[in-house]
């Protein structure tokens, strides 16, 4: 699990950090825990482009990843760790007694033949990736893959090197400080793991040319002010015009960079005790 960098052959080269994959044990992935992964292109039913600069990119094959932990008191143990082209995080394949497999993200120190356990009603052993409610996380415990309502499966803290706190509990919720500096409540009977997810180098890759984004697919983005006035409202204009708009724009005249998009009075404000950012 680190970074690896390259000797300046060719321009690509010079920048280019990439993965070593040496936490990777297995290469190609369980067949039973794969469906094909549609590609939309960013257009809608009717052919439409509605999200602007997707497209092409390299074909995957969705891994189906056990994110209730719902089976409950019985030691699985980790056969593999795995790439997962979804995702920033690997994944871990985990065998049961039964020989019924299912793929978990990895938590960062977790290897090949460790073992791991889901709680249902009782606290487990506090290590990484073992899976419990959180009334039974003592204050302290880093977690990820936190669930949001109690058995619907884990929705936060779910990408490569992330983490959260637990902070506190009272009045059947947990306060926990997520990475961006957000404490928020999560109710108690709501599932979590216990751990760092694995991959924390993530944040280094440097693509290092345009071609390894249209692998992902994404596809260019042009800016407005070297549009035509037709295309876009920052377009036109002689020469360089394009330091003197004071309000940026989309291409069809909202606001952008910084308009609020959050609407007032949400139901989850509640459950946000403070902020990531200060309220205006």
């Amino acid at each position: 699990m680190g970074t690896k960098r390259y000797k300046p052959n060719t321009p690509t080269l010079r920048f280019k950090v990439s993965p070593d994959f040496v936490e990777i044990t297995k290469k190609k992935p369980e067949k039973s825990l794969t469906t094909a992964l549609k590609k939309t292109g960013g257009r809608n039913s009717y052919g439409r482009i509605t999200m602007r600069r997707k497209g092409g990119g390299h074909k995957r094959k969705y891994r189906i990843i056990d994110f209730k932990r719902d089976k409950f008191d019985i030691k699985g143990e980790i056969i593999a760790i795995e790439y997962d082209p979804n995702r920033s995080a690997r994944i871990a394949l985990v065998e049961y007694p039964d020989k019924e497999r299912r793929y978990i993200i990895w938590p960062r120190t977790l290897k090949v033949n460790d073992k791991v356990i889901s709680g249902k009603d009782s606290q487990v052993e506090i290590k990484p990736g073992n899976s419990m409610k959180l009334k039974y996380v003592p204050l302290g415990t880093i977690i990820h893959n936190i669930e949001l309502e109690p058995a619907k499966g884990a929705k936060l803290v779910r990408s490569a090197g992330s983490s959260v706190q637990v902070m506190a509990k009272e009045r059947g919720f947990a306060q926990i400080k997520m990475p961006s500096g957000e404490i928020r409540l999560i109710r108690l009977d709501c599932r979590s793991t216990v751990g760092q997810v694995g991959n924390i180098e993530h944040a280094s890759i440097v693509s290092g040319k345009a071609g390894r984004s249209r692998w992902l697919g994404k596809r260019p983005k042009v800016r407005g002010v070297a549009m035509n006035p037709v295309d876009h409202p920052h377009g036109g204009g002689e020469g360089k015009a394009g330091q003197g708009n004071p309000h940026p724009v989309t291409p069809w005249g909202k606001p952008t960079k910084g308009a609020k998009t959050r609407k007032p009075h949400r139901k989850s404000d509640k459950y946000i005790i403070k902020r990531r950012v200060k309220k205006r």
